[in-house]
């Protein structure tokens, strides 16, 4: 379960955390609000394709960090064990950094 997501210079955001509570979260707003932004950001971290232009007119680089809990996951905790990664605190945080010109 998604537990926080850290965006920092990607698209028009400069810096946004957020927080999400166990259960089911809806995203709502005006148009123009960023709700598509989060979730492109979110697809970004799940390996989605990166472009140049996603990082924020002036920095040198975006940013994306996504939380998640995977206290309840034993066969997803047993992998990444395998595969050499600690999952000892039940959290598994997936990073994406992208430079000025597209490359992550």
């Amino acid at each position: 379960m998604l537990s926080h997501l850290s965006i920092r210079n990607y698209l028009l955001v400069e810096s946004v955390e957020l927080d999400f509570a166990p259960g089911l979260t809806v995203l709502t707003g005006e148009t123009g609000a960023g709700k598509s932004i989060l979730i492109d950001a979110l697809a970004l971290t799940l390996g989605d394709r990166a472009e140049a232009g996603v990082v924020r007119q002036g920095a040198p680089r975006a940013e994306i960090a996504a939380e998640f809990r995977i206290d309840g996951l034993p066969q997803l905790a047993s992998w990444l064990d395998e595969a050499g990664f600690a999952a000892d605190d039940g959290s598994l945080i997936l990073r994406r950094v992208i430079d000025a010109g597209g490359r992550s």
